[in-house]
């Protein structure tokens, strides 16, 4: 074997020595794998014979059935290596798997040997001790440095194209390529070539795009947010530069490792999910964001499944970023899984922990998160994230930065504003708030027959909105709280204390009225002449009409206490005859005796003896 030659194509070549009887292949690259057999047919003088279901063995029409086939290797002569494109929908068929177990026991006393070329594994349970599989890996940076190189002494006579790359350049294309077949990675080539007139990583990052929408799991974020975007967060930002070149040849050569992610703990709105996206910018690799609610799914065994995908398909277009947002939420109730959903929840969050722990492929995780509480623990040990930030409210610096870059974003001139009026006025603002306040300022002025926004209206807009900040107080100290001895600070700059904003925004009112007042002060005093001004005589006027208001309010609060005290009267009034007539009540009625009607007989002597007087008489 040639001396760049992949793992895979030695194993391949050991297995057909060793007399191995049947190899299946799984790849999608039929014309790499038949290059690298032909190579090895050669080496070993051995004929290779290739089999379609359109046109046969070797185009033989009569051996298109698959167990005529199967009869053309048996009375093949020795010294054949034999090929069979596509043979997985007929392989589970009951004459053909017969036959290919007969067929095994022929090949291992001679020197032939049948390969199953296909793109997917089928393979029925009674072949499956009798077949070796093998899966071809994509293009290694050697076998796409070899495709780059191809191409470039194809073109380097036209003088309209840039093919003369620095070796930094090169490790870059070749990186981005990574993970796409050899078939793929020449169609980008030339179409770079054709686009940019040279080798643009932007382009063949795009070709990645399509193999993540193919995934249906995956989503694929383009370029957006450059790292100058991002306010603040300059031990962030630090930590990220000093990893900025850890995925070439040279930092392997050094002996660093390839970092293996980050977690990104804070207040909602604080730029975590953009520091994701300036990453991607940074180190020009692709950004695949998960989205763990795609993975679960009604059918058992196929969450595990798709999670399993997943992690192929990120593993697959490497070096890429995978970013999970708001990792709390997805994997919710994982302490819970085994009596609320059968322990699925449980499994994949498995699954994607121990990826973490033993992944091979340079795909760097950001995960975002702004409950830490909802964390699974064995989630937040080292190993599994190379560093734990916490991303706070953005201190006093860093909100004017803010605010320059999303005036700079919208083609305003940062220095036409008072910065630093704005950021003393929002004190307690996110990110994502500052930017909200921007654009509503930007509403007003607009709404305003389309005048320029001014720093008054980004004022006015700041002291229409309340910040989460203060809704949410008590969860943002908890959060500080836990992070002060459990994370890594993402900025070096001190936010003011909760305590002192109120403050803060007292003396800043008061700073104005002082300002106002002094300027009322030094402006020279002007006759007014306008019908409309106020004289002393309307003041006195006002004071009048103001004393008769208030008669008036006092004449009708005596009313208001007359009224009252009658009906407490009439209230206690009738309160009393309700006392006595329950009082009535409770005494027993006088025992009357009953007076017979004329037409009836005298009834008959009471028993209860007549009351006397006090003379003695009944």
């Amino acid at each position: 074997m040639p001396y760049d030659a992949s793992e895979v194509d030695v194993e391949l070549e050991t297995l057909i020595r060793a007399r191995y009887p049947i190899i299946y292949i799984v790849s999608w690259e039929e014309r790499r794998v038949e290059e690298t057999l032909r190579e090895i047919c050669q080496r070993r003088g051995k004929k290779m014979l290739l089999w379609t279901f359109t046109t046969g063995m070797a185009g033989n029409l009569s051996s298109k059935d698959p167990l005529a086939a199967l009869d053309y290797v048996i009375n093949a002569p020795d010294q054949s290596v034999f090929v069979l494109k596509d043979f997985h929908p007929f392989i589970t068929d009951v004459a053909v798997t017969r036959r290919l177990r007969d067929l095994i026991a022929i090949l291992k006393t001679s020197y032939k040997t049948l390969i199953i070329l296909s793109p997917l594994l089928k393979l029925p349970p009674e072949l499956e001790k009798e077949i070796t599989v093998i899966d071809y890996q994509l293009p290694t940076i050697a076998d796409l440095d070899r495709l780059l190189e191809g191409i470039i002494q194809s073109v380097r006579s036209n003088p309209q194209i840039k093919t003369d790359l620095t070796p930094l350049e090169r490790e870059q294309v070749l990186k981005a390529a990574s993970g796409l077949t050899s078939n793929e990675a020449e169609n980008v080539f030339a179409r770079s070539l054709v686009e940019k007139r040279g080798f643009d990583i932007d382009v063949i990052l795009g070709e990645k795009e399509q193999i993540i929408r193919k995934s249906g799991i995956l989503e694929y974020y383009r370029e957006t947010e450059a790292f100058a975007n991002v306010g603040g967060m300059d031990l962030l930002k630090q930590w990220m530069d000093q990893r900025t070149t850890s995925f070439t040849e040279e930092a392997k050569n050094y002996g660093l490792p390839e970092p293996k992610g980050m977690l990104l703990l804070g207040v909602q709105g604080c730029g975590k999910s953009l520091v994701a996206k300036a990453i991607a910018s940074l180190w020009r690799l692709p950004l695949l964001r998960l989205d763990v609610g795609k993975i679960f799914s009604g059918i058992v065994g196929s969450s595990e499944e798709n999670m399993r995908k997943a992690i192929a398909t990120a593993e697959s277009v490497s070096p890429a970023i995978l970013w999970i947002d708001e990792l709390e939420k997805g994997f919710a109730g994982t302490q819970s899984s085994p009596f609320s959903d059968g322990g699925t929840t449980s499994r994949v969050f498995g699954t994607f922990i121990t990826w973490m722990q033993d992944k091979k492929a340079a795909t760097f995780v950001i995960a975002t998160s702004n409950d830490v509480s909802q964390l699974p623990p064995e989630l937040m040990r080292k190993g599994r994230f190379d560093e734990i930030f916490f991303v706070d409210l953005p201190a006093f610096a860093e909100r004017r930065e803010i605010f320059s870059i999303h005036l700079k974003k919208r083609n305003r001139d940062p220095e036409k504003y008072d910065l630093d009026l704005l950021a003393k006025k929002s004190a307690g603002y996110s990110g994502a708030e500052i930017e909200q306040v921007v654009v509503a300022a930007l509403f007003h002025a607009f709404g305003d027959n389309q005048r320029e926004v001014t720093t008054e209206d980004l004022v006015t807009a700041l002291k229409d909105s309340v910040p989460l900040s203060i809704t949410m107080r008590e969860g943002i100290e908890k959060l500080r709280e836990w992070a002060d001895t459990r994370a890594r600070p993402a900025s070096s700059t001190v936010v003011e204390p909760i305590e002192t904003w109120d403050e803060v925004q007292e003396q800043i009112e008061a700073e104005e009225k002082r300002r106002a007042a002094a300027l009322a002060a030094a402006a020279p005093a002007r006759p007014v002449s306008s019908p409309y001004a106020f004289s002393d005589d309307d003041e006195e006027e006002d004071d009048e009409d103001q004393d008769d208001g208030l008669n008036q309010i006092s004449a009708r609060l005596a009313e208001d206490e007359k009224r009252l005290r009658a009906l407490e009267e009439k209230t206690a009034t009738g309160f009393e005859a309700l006392m006595r007539e329950d009082q009535n009540r409770d005494v027993p009625p006088p025992m009357v005796p009953d007076v017979p009607a004329p037409s009836q007989a005298p009834p008959a002597a009471p028993s209860v003896l007549p009351r006397r007087d006090d003379t003695g008489s009944e």
